[in-house]
Parts: structure tokens; sequence; C-alpha cells
């Protein structure tokens, strides 16, 4: 079968291309320039883009806990990033807002003694990763390499692209110019993307929603390792943020009146020295390494799937008022469509499951600009705080305080992870046996400690990206040998009827998850959303949950089916028939990440279960 052409080398591409050779897809990068366009941040004032290469430290990311996650996951080193170690909010001269941050996200353990299901949780809020753009192009590209499977062709720049019912073919001109045969398409080619114009898609929105003066500089500030957000600071401005980056160095950015005043040097080394003023007592010596001015636009495109086309990134959405990070909902985007298309290359796929990536993603994107369209006019509006404070209820400024520390660190509306509460991918009704646990469907799950079957330790936020994750709530597996509860109570059922699901799947099991009582099974999305929670094993409907998943039989006749029909599962060490149980030997694993047409079922292993039993974004952006 054709691979994958993805256009644009930046960070959302390259994610995708390593998550998709992670399912053994192979993968063809096309990019316009020699050494990639690093698409996805804040430009900072650089114009069509940037050698990723460029060491500019003007041009970074801020990526939520799950996000950093994912990524060292796939193999991409986050070690030229920093964990920052809190977060305060400063008005004026007064800390309105402080939080404490640990390096990880996730529970420690669970408590040995006591009530079942108590956890022991470090204290604090998992910090988010800062990191250079540059540096994480660099170590996408790194692992990549390392990985095999996947070609990037720079110099070639997309001039056309045709659809069929089986493929899509692209055309380049450049230095490496040439026709290309993909099995899908992917635009990651940034705010100005040709794909998206090619196939015609509108790109409504506001422009300059807010400007933002940027300094990298290093400097000893009195709160190491902290990350700040100054509202109203004493010398003038209205709001900075100061980022530390690993090695003493800080990103400083300044909001901008609005407006087109052009930024000159001594402006913005007047701002340098007022903030640190400010913060310091005195200008402390001070090493200025890079500097720029960016824009914020908002805008979200009409359709993010045409045929076997899509869109993801910046070329898909444009968001960051407030806080929010652009870079990081476009990481998210190629996470949700790589196990989908993982899934349509080795199996086939229906429309609904190739559908449910527009829906979900363009969804999430939607109630982000949704939530920012409320909140800018009374943060930003004419009279600013002043405003506020005369027009809400006492106490509400320091709630926008808040709102805005939310799209900071990936918070509440502004920036949590979205739920898929209305995804295609979830079965017409709740089914039969399902408990309600600590997190809701649709949401993503906690990353707890799990156990696989023969015996390794790891956390559930490792074990995503090959299959669905098919965990059970057993007390006491901790401590029993394993011999022991291999081959015990549930298992051999669970087991049987996991290997009979018609999508790759591994088994796990866990000590316990937050609000879940013993026995619960949760079924859990290549992409850490939760499926269902149901009590027990109930093999129908662990099918039809899986099967929603996979977005229904493959029956539509522009997508062609390669291999076996069927799904398959890891389940390491063990048979996967209830008759053998859970004895050790017959058993193919999944490689690394796990590709889907590893360890499959044949169509006759299943044949005893075969017959069982668009949120809509805002347009309140829209220019018409």
């Amino acid at each position: 079968m054709d691979p994958v052409i993805i256009v644009g080398a930046g960070p959302v591409g390259l994610t995708l291309a390593l998550a998709l050779t992670r399912h053994e897809v192979p993968v063809v990068v096309l990019e316009e320039g020699p050494a990639g366009r690093a698409e996805g941040a804040d430009p900072a004032g650089a114009a069509g883009g940037a050698d990723p290469d460029d060491g500019r430290l003007a041009r970074t990311a801020v990526l939520r806990p799950d996000t950093a996650r994912m990524l060292e996951r796939l193999g991409c080193a986050t070690g030229d990033g920093a964990r920052w170690t809190g977060w305060r909010t400063v008005r004026r001269r007064a800390v309105v807002a402080q939080l404490t941050f640990r390096e990880r996200e996730g529970f420690g353990h669970v408590k040995p003694p006591g009530r079942f299901g108590d956890f022991e949780e470090e204290p604090g809020e998992p910090s988010p990763l800062h990191l250079p753009q540059y540096a994480l192009v660099r170590g996408l590209r790194a692992a990549l390499a390392r990985e095999g499977g996947a070609r990037i062709v720079g110099g070639s720049r997309l001039d056309t692209l045709e659809q069929d019912a089986t493929g899509v073919t692209a055309h380049t001109r450049g230095a490496n110019g040439a026709t290309w045969r993909g099995s899908y398409l992917v635009g990651c080619d940034g705010a100005r993307s040709v794909v998206r114009k090619l196939l015609g898609v509108r790109f409504p929105g506001r422009t300059a929603v807010e400007r933002y003066a940027v300094a990298a500089l290093r400097a000893e500030l009195p709160w190491p390792g902290e990350a700040v957000l100054h509202r109203a600071p004493p010398h003038g401005g209205g709001e900075v943020t100061a980022r530390p980056l690993p090695d003493g160095v800080w990103r400083l950015d300044w909001l901008l009146p609005p407006g087109r005043d052009l930024v000159t040097p001594d402006l913005l080394i007047a701002r340098v020295r007022d903030s640190l003023y400010t913060w310091c007592g005195e200008v402390p010596p001070y090493e200025l390494l890079d500097t720029g001015v960016h824009a914020v636009h908002h805008r979200l495109a009409r359709r993010w799937r045409t045929g076997r086309a899509f869109l993801a990134g910046d070329a898909a959405h444009l968001l960051g008022a407030l806080g929010t990070q652009g870079l990081d909902e476009g990481l998210r985007d190629a996470d949700n469509l790589a196990w989908k298309l993982g899934l349509a290359w080795h199996q086939g796929a229906s429309d609904a499951l190739l559908d449910s990536y527009q829906a979900e993603r363009r969804g999430a994107i939607g109630a982000r600009l949704r939530a920012a369209d409320r909140v800018l006019p009374p943060v930003r509006g004419a009279g600013g705080w002043r405003a506020v404070r005369r027009t809400v209820v006492p106490g509400a400024a320091r709630g926008h305080d808040g709102l805005l520390g939310d799209g900071h660190l990936g918070r509440g509306p502004l920036g949590a992870p979205y739920v898929y509460t209305r995804t295609p991918l979830a079965p017409a009704a709740p089914p039969a046996g399902t408990v309600p646990v600590g997190t809701a469907v649709g949401a993503p799950v906690v990353d707890i400690p799990v156990t696989a079957p023969d015996g390794s330790d790891a956390r559930l936020r490792d074990r995503l990206g090959g299959g669905l994750l098919v965990v059970l709530v057993a007390p006491g597996t901790g401590v029993w040998e394993r011999r022991h509860w291999l081959g015990a109570g549930l298992m051999p059922r669970l087991a049987a009827a996991v290997c009979a699901l018609p999508m790759p799947a591994e088994l796990l099991v866990t000590e316990g998850y937050p609000g879940a009582a013993a026995h619960t099974v949760l079924l859990v999305r290549p992409d850490g959303h939760l499926v269902a929670a149901l009590a027990g094993v109930r093999p129908a409907e662990l099918y039809a949950c899986a099967d929603a998943v996979r977005g229904g039989a493959v029956g539509t006749p522009d997508v062609r089916e390669t291999g076996a029909a069927g799904g398959g599962t890891e389940i390491a060490g063990m048979a996967g028939t209830a008759g053998s149980g859970m004895a050790e030997g017959h058993t193919e694993r999944l490689d690394r990440a796990g590709g889907p047409h590893a360890g499959r079922v044949g169509q006759a292993g299943r044949a005893g279960l075969a017959g069982a039993p668009d949120g809509a974004a805002s347009e309140a952006t829209a220019n018409r």
C-alpha cells in the first residue's frame, strides 16, 4: 500500500510522521525548504518560517504535561526544555496566585493500607514543559531517523494534488520536484497552507487578536525555576510573562497595546530594563540573546478532512490569545489522527473513523476559541482592569487572573484537555454494565501504574499509541506472584475477550483507579481517552465498544482494505484462548509502541463473537 504523505516538516508534521512509523506505516514528508520549516509555535517576528536549527530562543513552546509525555513516549528527547518548579500570578506588587509543580503527571502509587482506591499523589500540579522550538524539531528529527520508515524530502513545494478512490497523487516543484503517490495526505504546512488552498477550504477568523514583544535573555531573577505572569506592573505596561528555560535563560513576553505601532530596539530594551528593575529592585547584569514581535491570530478551517486529505496544526487552526498554546493543540491533532490513519492503512477504515478526526479536534479547538471570545472583551476591552472592577462583582478581577493563568498552564476552558463527549466513535447508547469512575467517558485517563501480563511494570500513558488498552482493576496483583493471578479469577475470560476484539488491543492490570471498584474493566483509546468502564468481564459489550472506536465495519468503497479483515491484540506471554487460560507461550508482541497488524487474531478465532450483541466550532471569529 502507498505511504502516507505529510506536507510540512515542522513539529506537527514530524510528530505525525513519528507516530505513524510507530504504527508501521511508511511516510513521506515533503518540505519546501532544505532544512524544514518550524511551524506551530508563535513566529516571534519571523516571516515565512525559520530554519529549525537556527537556535532562536525567542521561539519557544509550552507543552502540557500529557503532550510532553506523548513526545517522550515516541522517543523524542525533551532534555533541552525546562520543567518549572512553580507559577505565580502578580498584580501590581501583590501575589494573587501561586502554585507548586511536580515534575511529572500522574499518581505516585496506590497506598498499600487503607481503603481500596486511595492514591498517594505527589504534592502540586504536574509541570508544563517549556522548550525552544528548534530543540523540539531537532529532537523529532533525531527520533525519526532512529525509527526509520519515514523519508523527508526537502526542496519539494506542493503544486497540485489529485484524489481518486484508492489514494492521492501530489505533484511538487523545486529542487526535488516529482510526482508522489500516497494512500492519504496530511497538510501540516502552517498558517499559509498550500494544502488547504488546493483543497479549497476556507480559513475564517480574526487577525492580530493580540500582539507581543518578546525577548530571550540570561539573567538571575528572584524566583529561579518559577514562571510569572505580572499584571499591571508598577513601572508601566499592561502584562508581562517571564518563563524560564534551562541554563538561566528566560523568555519574556510583553502584551502590546492594540494597533500596529513599530516596536523599536530602544523600546524593547526599555521594557527589558523596566521589568528587571521592577522584579529585582535594580537592573541586574543580563545578556540579551534574542528578540522578536509576534501577533496572535484566531482562525479555524471550515473542513479538516476532504476525502483522503486532512489538515492539522496551523494549517487547520490558529489560536494563542490569553496564553493558550497553538503548538500544543497541533501535537494533539497529530496524536488523534495517527492511530486512525494507522488503522485505516492496515485494516481499512469506515468514513465514521476518518470523519471523527474533524469532529473531535475541530470541536476541541472551537471550544477554545469560544472560551477566548467570552474572556477577551472584559479582560482586554476599553478601560481594562478598571472597567472589570467597576462592572463585575467583587473578586471577579481575581477570577480573570485565574483565567489568564489557566491559559498558560493548560487548565480550565482555555487550556484543559478536551473531553470528547459527542464523538462519533462512541456506542449509540451506554453499554450494559457501565459503571462510573473518576474519569468521564471521553476524557483523558489518569496516568496510573499498570502491569502487563508478562510481569513488566509501566505507567498507563507509556502504553498508549498502539492499539486499545483494556485495563482490569485488580487489587492485590502488585503483591501476588504472577503465576498466582495470571490464570485466576477474571483473567482467562478477559484475555479471551480481548483476543476477540475487532482491532488491536493490549491487556493490562492495575491495583486501582480513582473512583473505580474492584474488577472494573476500563477500555482506553490509543490517544488516552476513556471509551467505557464496565463492571466485570462483558465480552459482548467490550466488542461493541471496540467496534464503535474503529468506526464500525469497513464498508466505504473509497477505502482500500489491506491485511486481515479483523483486528488483533497484544497479550504478552500468554495465549489468547479461553481454553488455555493465561498460560505462557503462544503470542506475538507489538514492536515498541505496537503496530496495528502485529499479533493479529484470524477471522476464525473471532467467529464466536462476530455477532455479539461535530462539536460545532464557534463561528464568532469568522469574517464573512
